[in-house]
């Protein structure tokens, strides 16, 4: 009898800094190994110009990576066994430029974009060939509970509405509202017709 893939309930999450570079970039493919994880905080216009090795030497001075006792990192990475499969940013609200510049989070809302208290999950990538597993349930579900634990008052997801029709990976990067759902938060505003606020008070 064979074994079982691993599943959702097999995810282990480690903080960036805990997780080798190796392993992260190893998550990082495609259109997430060009972007870097650098579009949501650098903003549209301050990242399109940068080579993608720029890019990443910022986010490898972000993250930490391989050093346990950094005092913070800018996200989370997910293990099945051993292997690197899930990716998620996670971070004060802030300091994503993309966010601040975007009508999503803010519209019909009364949010001083400043408050270091309100974080939010700005990107999550699940690496290709371990997705259609639910792993993004696990990985929003440990991205509030680093937020938490490192101060936050409120966490925010801006996940997209499907509809029930196929969505390309590369656009999925926000996340879709089930996860958040299940992690406990509620919806904060529908500012769009594809995208919801999704937030969560702690």
């Amino acid at each position: 009898m064979g074994t079982a893939p691993p599943s959702s309930d097999d995810l282990r999450v480690v903080p960036a800094n805990e997780a080798t570079w190796d392993d992260l970039q190893a998550i990082l493919t495609g259109a997430a190994g060009v972007c870097q994880c650098e579009r949501q905080r650098l903003g549209d216009h301050d990242w399109w110009h940068l080579p993608v090795t720029e890019r990443a030497s910022i986010l490898r001075s972000e993250v930490h990576c391989g050093d346990p006792r950094a005092s913070e990192t800018i996200g989370i990475v997910g293990y099945l066994d051993d292997e690197p499969v899930a990716w998620c940013a996670v971070d004060r609200r802030g300091v994503y430029g993309r966010l601040r510049g975007s009508p999503v989070p803010w519209k019909e809302r009364a949010e001083d974009k400043d408050d270091p208290t309100v974080w939010a999950i700005a990107c999550m990538i699940v690496r290709k060939g371990y997705r259609g597993r639910g792993l993004t349930y696990p990985l929003v579900a440990a991205a509030a509970e680093y937020a938490r634990d490192h101060g936050a008052a409120a966490v925010e997801g801006y996940p997209m509405l499907t509809g029930g029709t196929q969505v390309i990976w590369d656009e999925m990067n926000v996340g879709a509202v089930g996860p958040f759902l299940a992690a406990g938060f509620s919806e904060a505003s529908h500012p769009t017709k594809r995208r919801v606020v999704m937030r969560l008070e702690f």
